[in-house]
């Protein structure tokens, strides 16, 4: 699995590839210069309980640690992971 990150404006998504196929993405919003609301999750249905959502959360993660930005999860699948994992939430807005 591959995981890529395109950026356009005040949009961003990470997205997973496999054999060639997106499948799962994640969306956000940028909120000025220090935030991003994670908006949408979505992963291909042959693909849920791969832990595809997961990966794409933790490259998230990682950007905003890496580029000193908070993230607002307003996406449910996002905010159930802040929610069960606690080594996460120090990006959390």
């Amino acid at each position: 699995m591959i995981i890529r990150h395109e950026e356009n404006s005040n949009k961003g998504v990470f997205f997973a590839i496999e054999d060639d196929k997106r499948i799962g993405e994640m969306t956000y919003s940028k909120a000025g210069t220090d935030k991003i609301i994670i908006d949408h999750t979505e992963v291909d249905e042959n693909q849920k309980g791969k832990g595809v959502g997961r990966i794409l959360l933790f490259k998230v993660v990682d950007f905003a640690r890496d580029n000193n930005i908070k993230i607002v999860p307003l996406c449910p699948f996002a905010k159930s992971i802040f929610d069960k994992d606690i080594d996460i939430r120090d990006v959390l807005a």
